[in-house]
């Protein structure tokens, strides 16, 4: 019976591969292969940074649009931004909900509750375009525009980081 299982899943191959596992975890972890805690750290709270300069560029580029472009785009673009907000906030929860739910069970989720919520993102969008649009056609410009706000928060990021590592590393 033994001999009919795969070979990766005999009894001696199993042992053999615990018999590592436990070797590596007793092992010291090299210094130079693991990164610092301060690195952590900073990375760690990249997603907070993200949605602090999220809500800084929708507040900023919100009242930018006023002055520039008027009080109706300025709506659109302030709705398009909360809706993109929404939705980044949304979608973070799903993809921690999904990674708790799966790394506590070690079993798939089932995919309707994702689908109904990754659908229901996009119908309120749509939803808010055509109220939008109903309203005041030059307001869905501003809200197509603000929906690209995640983009523009991961640029600063981006940019964020870039900067910490060259006057860390000077």
């Amino acid at each position: 019976m033994a001999s009919d299982l795969h070979p990766a899943l005999r009894a001696s191959n199993v042992t053999k591969f615990r018999n590592r596992k436990m070797q590596l975890e007793s092992e010291p972890a090299n210094p130079e292969s693991t990164p610092s805690s301060a690195s952590e750290s900073f990375y760690a709270h990249a997603l907070d940074r993200i949605r602090r300069f999220m809500f800084v560029l929708w507040m900023f580029l919100s009242a930018t649009a006023w002055l520039r472009f008027g009080w109706r785009v300025a709506v659109g673009f302030f709705i398009g931004c909360a809706v993109a907000y929404l939705n980044f906030h949304w979608l973070k929860g799903v993809v921690t909900e999904l990674a708790d739910h799966i790394t506590q069970t070690g079993k798939r989720q089932s995919g309707k509750g994702v689908v109904i919520r990754f659908l229901l993102r996009y119908f309120l969008m749509a939803l808010g375009a055509y109220a939008i649009l109903s309203v005041s056609p030059a307001s869905l410009y501003g809200l197509l525009t603000g929906l690209f706000l995640p983009v523009a928060a991961i640029a600063c990021e981006a940019a964020y980081e870039t900067f910490a590592t060259l006057v860390r590393d000077t």
